[in-house]
């Protein structure tokens, strides 16, 4: 880590009536913390959310994190499947200014890499502001293959961290530096920054 590197406030949302009500330990946000604390360069300020599957309430954590807290990236995990209390999908949407759609199609078609039910979730990215939110899925295992792909795959998949970077780079964010050992960001070579001197 270099201090030349932007320092990025990530907004991590766990949604889990369960979870949240302590019937069992939360899950989803150790593994959001766990891979980006490894995937990213920068210093991260961390602002966490544990809340129920309430259409409303997800729409207003999101909102906060956003208008309030100032996250550039906001990640969700649980809520996102065809069951009655999965809302997370259209509390997410009601926030949204614009749909970024390519997100949910690529998670989905890294899922069906290990499981059928993939075609099952409804997860969805946006923006709001300069804020990139993303649905992830609910299990640590399933989110660390979803951002990060099958990179040893036959073909490779890639995974949606990727372009993540660039993302917020094009929405007003700050630079988001990644260690290419676990995930290789992508931007063209005219939005690449000189590398920093370590």
């Amino acid at each position: 880590m270099t201090d030349a590197c932007d320092k990025v406030r990530i907004g991590i949302v766990s949604i889990s009536d369960r979870a949240s009500s302590g019937v069992y330990e939360d899950k989803g946000i150790p593994a959001l913390q766990d891979w980006l604390g490894r995937a990213l360069k920068n210093p991260i300020e961390w602002v966490a959310r544990l809340i129920p599957d309430e259409q409303e309430g997800i729409s207003a954590a999101l909102r906060e994190l956003v208008d309030d807290a100032g996250c550039h990236l906001v990640l969700t995990t649980g809520g996102t499947g065809p069951a009655l209390r999965d809302v997370t999908p259209e509390a997410t949407l009601a926030v949204a200014h614009k749909v970024m759609p390519g997100f949910g199609e690529q998670m989905r078609q890294i899922s069906l890499a290990f499981v059928p039910t993939a075609i099952l979730s409804r997860q969805v990215a946006v923006v709001r502001g300069k804020a990139l939110i993303i649905n992830l899925p609910g299990q640590p295992k399933a989110i660390a293959e979803t951002l990060r792909g099958l990179p040893e795959g036959t073909p490779p998949v890639r995974g949606i961290f990727e372009a993540v970077p660039y993302c917020v780079d094009l929405i007003g964010g700050p630079y988001i530096e990644t260690d290419a050992a676990v995930c290789q960001a992508f931007r063209p070579k005219s939005a690449r920054r000189p590398a920093a001197a370590s």
